[in-house]
């Protein structure tokens, strides 16, 4: 992981420990944003640590493993990763090419952005209580990204076939990788589409899921420098963040079975599209796990209004 270069040692670095202490200390004179894996310094500064070593996610944090002498070699890439971290406001997801989602790992990079939605709660209770999973065979996840999402719904519903849908290529690349590593290919179909434009019309879905771009210009402007590592057109849509939801909103309908449901995250563009739509009898689902602005509503409320 990351570059090994030479450099003088910043501070006595000898131990894991001592790597970990460095990269708290930088991290806290930069003012790093956690929101990409962890939600506090610390814990950042492990993660990049042990990744960087190469040590096994389940490792023991213990006072044998934290005195544990390293070598320069070691200790260079450590600093190296930690400065990009601190002071170019790398996310460690894309230092470690590495995510959890729904307690699932995945492969990520530059080319997409890194798995944080709610969405995993959701995936991980079957969707409870708002449909019936024994009934789902297909469901469309539209934006797909790194394919998080599709391949979370292939592995805790068994019987499903997804078909995960995104505009860029390069995001598809990404998907490919993690469909391939968690051996879905039968079950989880990526396709390159503008939206629905290539989507099978003749083709019904129970679930419509989407994390698609809703973020507004002056909003992406005022995000912390982690977001802005990020491809932006994974993240920031025109007409206040609308443009791509209000896209899915009206074409839906279409591709949903009939006792078929929509799932949307929307994040702050909630207040926006109530205020647009308030007609619509939006249902916006809370989680214990922390998140919102994600709607659901149903393919009849969704002909009635559109």
């Amino acid at each position: 992981m990351g570059r090994s270069k030479t450099f003088l040692k910043p501070r006595s670095i000898n131990t894991i420990g001592d790597c970990i202490t460095y990269a708290v200390e930088e991290f806290t004179k930069n003012e790093i944003y956690c929101g990409h894996g962890t939600d506090n310094i610390h814990d950042e500064a492990i993660w990049l640590v042990t990744k960087t070593l190469e040590l096994p996610r389940t490792q023991v944090i213990d006072d044998a493993l934290l005195q544990t002498k390293i070598s320069t070699t070691q200790i260079d890439t450590v600093i190296y990763n930690v400065r990009s971290r601190a002071t170019k406001h790398v996310p460690t997801a894309y230092l470690a090419r590495e995510a959890s989602f729904a307690d699932l790992d995945f492969y990520v990079d530059e080319r997409v952005i890194i798995p944080r939605s709610p969405f995993a709660e959701l995936i991980k209770n079957h969707f409870m209580p708002w449909i019936n999973t024994d009934k789902v065979h297909n469901v469309l996840d539209m934006c797909t990204g790194s394919g998080c999402i599709a391949i979370a719904i292939a592995k805790y519903l068994e019987n499903v076939k997804v078909d995960a849908v995104d505009l860029s290529e390069e995001a598809l690349a990404v998907a490919k990788i993690n469909v391939q590593a968690h051996d879905l290919k039968d079950r989880v179909q990526l396709i390159h589409s503008d939206l629905f434009n290539n989507v099978p019309r003749n083709k019904k879905y129970q679930i419509i899921i989407s994390n698609p771009p809703y973020i507004g210009p002056e909003e992406y402007a005022d995000m912390p420098k982690e977001y802005l590592q990020e491809p932006e057109m994974a993240l920031v849509a025109s007409n206040d963040g609308m443009q791509l939801v209000e896209n899915i909103l009206e074409n839906a309908a279409t591709y949903l079975d009939d006792n078929g449901i929509l799932v949307v995250e929307v994040g702050n563009t909630e207040s926006i599209l109530q205020k647009t739509y308030p007609k619509i009898p939006w249902t916006w689902l809370e989680f214990q796990n922390g998140g919102h602005g994600v709607f659901l509503l149903t393919k009849e409320q969704l002909l009635d209004c559109f």
